[in-house]
């Protein structure tokens, strides 16, 4: 294991607080952010913050249901940093009593961790109720303590001017739930030998890292503090390959590489330059240019395991992660994405702020992690004048990422996909061998994504959910049977082409043994929009009984199949205007539609999914679709 982070600490100096993090934050702030800020704010003021009672905590243990005290605990925190947001635009103390009330509400909450993450031990089962006298640390209850600690760096004048009770309670809070638990416990996302790490690892140990740089309290032991964050980074980096990809998806990227840049940044700020060797590390790199290489275009993005296909437009975290690697193509894709955006985007009000143009998910975007907010409207000029300067996009080429198997080849507005890797990601959907499919910059072929989370999503009946099944993405089913989850799940015999516009692979080892396979091959080429080629092939054993094969396709755009009596004609498959393909030994299909009922999804599908089911013909060990 490398000790990249543990290393460039060993030759730190100094360690100490930062007293200037945000020293040119108001001078930054646009005139158009300034005004939608302020009229941001103004909607709650007099706000009422919810309490949260015991029975709303114990919902989740009883329901399984996490959106009904997630609703509340966001919110208030949503709320929180809206005013204030709108107290930094104003500077007129209109919104203090408010927030006041806000910082009170959360202090006063039982705990802050989420009830699903209520446990002590990874991977067991939640507690009913939080124990006071041993807070929990994980995503949101590190959320929590940066939120508050930026709220008391950045208004502290303002709220000492009130009562100096108000940072007080504040360091009080922050001392008890956060720093002595982080210091005196041991997580599991804290990193142990080969453990296996996720986002959490980084995400936690940035925001530990903005609670403990912004408090005003000179007992905090900063070294030992962060000992413990260098370590976290080195077991979080050990879990990803060379190549920098991240297996949970484009969506965690914004949890996990994106954390990279502030959790170096302060590493560095806090070390006097002790870090800038890791933000020049090869490694780093290519993690921070992931999400650029699985952009596709505007929102949409490859999408594999939990991930969605439509993120929020690109902005500071990105282009300035993109500046700390030296990285243009980040840059570029990062500043342009947010110039567009802002240009597509008219607020609509009424008075003067009917003339500003801003985009709502920028200055609202990241909306519980304040530093991130602040982050936008502090570089927001930064990074416009970047993409005046730099307007040509840097266009994204092709790339296999070796270590999770995943395949992106293009030409023009066409995008094809292949997932090879194992059924072991985190986040993991039974998906090895799916492939993605862009048209015309929209979604062909598509991964679904994954429904609100319930305590079932990550449960042992997590693969119960149809949107986990290998059957509910582009794969066969073969002898009634589905893929299964693990690492014993996974292709094998994959061959990429040298220009990166092919790779075939052997998906037999992804389902279990009883399907008596001798392989399954799939092939699949993108080298112009008419040179667009899936096909598969396979063999059983000699002694295999069922030799059904049943080939999956998810379509979003209402698909079209024409297959003529006579089998050995070719079909053809359209997927609405998109794209039409002939489809080469298929005898009988079926057309499923999918109604889209869960509201996580529906942020993404408007309408009906559907899936269509191929028949291969009698005795084929082939099926081929071309695209024409």
């Amino acid at each position: 294991m490398e000790y990249l982070y543990r290393d460039a600490l060993s030759r730190a100096g100094n360690v100490h607080a930062i007293t200037d993090l945000w020293d040119n934050l108001r001078e930054s702030i646009t005139e158009n952010a300034r005004k939608y800020l302020i009229k941001d704010a103004e909607h709650y003021l007099g706000y009422s913050f919810a309490p949260i009672p015991a029975t709303l905590f114990m919902d989740f243990k009883r329901t399984g249901n996490r959106v009904r005290f997630e609703d509340v605990y966001f919110n208030k925190r949503r709320v929180l940093n809206s005013l204030v947001l709108g107290e930094l635009c104003e500077d007129k103390g209109r919104f203090v009593d408010d927030i006041i009330n806000g910082i009170y509400s959360i202090c006063e909450e039982s705990a802050w961790q989420l009830p699903a993450h209520n446990s002590y031990k990874r991977d067991t089962p939640q507690n009913i109720l939080p124990d006071t006298d041993r807070p929990i640390i994980e995503l949101f209850a590190c959320e929590t303590g940066a939120q508050l600690a930026t709220i008391s760096y950045v208004l502290k004048d303002k709220l000492d001017s009130v009562s100096d009770e108000i940072c007080h309670r504040i360091n009080s809070e922050l001392t008890k739930r956060i720093i002595k638990p982080y210091l005196n416990e041991h997580f599991w996302w804290m990193g142990r030998e080969d453990e296996p790490m996720c986002n959490w690892t980084i995400w936690c140990t940035q925001n530990i890292l903005l609670t403990a740089a912004q408090m005003d309290d000179p007992t905090i032991p900063l070294e030992d503090i962060l000992s413990k964050a260098a370590g976290s980074v080195d077991y979080f980096l050990k879990d990803y390959g060379d190549d920098g990809c991240c297996d949970e998806g484009a969506m965690y990227y914004h949890h996990a590489g994106l954390c990279m840049y502030i959790t170096t940044y302060l590493l560095d700020l806090m070390t006097d330059g002790a870090f800038k060797g890791c933000m020049k590390n090869a490694k780093i790199k290519n993690i921070a240019e992931y999400i650029s290489n699985v952009h596709i275009h505007g929102s949409f993005y490859l999408n594999y395991a939990d991930c969605a296909p439509i993120l929020e437009p690109a902005g500071a975290r990105e282009y300035l992660l993109g500046k700390m690697v030296d990285s243009p193509s980040l840059m570029s894709y990062a500043a342009l994405d947010f110039k567009s955006s802002l240009e597509s985007n008219e607020v609509s009000s009424t008075g003067s702020f009917a003339s500003v143009k801003a985009s709502s998910a920028h200055y609202l975007k990241d909306e519980i992690n304040l530093s991130y907010r602040l982050l936008t409207i502090m570089y927001e000029k930064e990074i416009l004048n970047y993409a005046k300067e730099n307007p040509d996009q840097i266009p994204a080429g092709n790339v296999y990422y070796e270590s999770a198997g995943v395949f992106v080849t293009r030409h023009g507005d066409i995008v094809l996909s292949v997932k090879a890797g194992d059924n072991d990601d985190s986040h993991n959907h039974n998906d090895t061998g799916s492939v993605i499919l862009y048209a015309k910059n929209k979604p062909a072929l598509i991964d679904v994504g994954v429904e609100s989370y319930t305590a079932k999503t990550f449960s042992e009946r997590r693969y119960e959910i149809w949107t986990m099944q290998s059957s509910y993405h582009n794969l066969p089913t073969i002898a009634g049977y589905d893929q299964l989850p693990g690492a014993d799940y996974h292709a094998s015999s994959v061959q990429v082409s040298d220009d990166l516009t092919s790779i075939e692979l052997d998906i037999r080892d992804a389902y279990p043994q009883e399907c008596k396979l001798r392989s399954y091959k799939r092939y699949a080429s993108l080298i112009s929009e008419c040179k667009l080629v899936i096909k598969d092939s396979w063999q059983f054993e000699d002694d295999a009984d069922n030799k059904d094969i049943i080939l999956n396709f998810m379509t979003y755009e209402k698909p079209e199949v024409m297959l003529s009596e006579d089998p050995s004609t070719d079909g053809i498959f359209k997927i609405g205007d998109l794209c039409t393909f002939k489809v080469v030994g298929a005898c009988r299909y079926q057309i499923e539609a999918i109604p889209v009922t869960d509201p996580r999804l529906q942020k993404t599908w408007k309408h009906e999914i559907y899936r269509v089911r191929f028949y291969p013909l009698e005795d084929s060990n082939e099926f081929t679709i071309i695209a024409i």
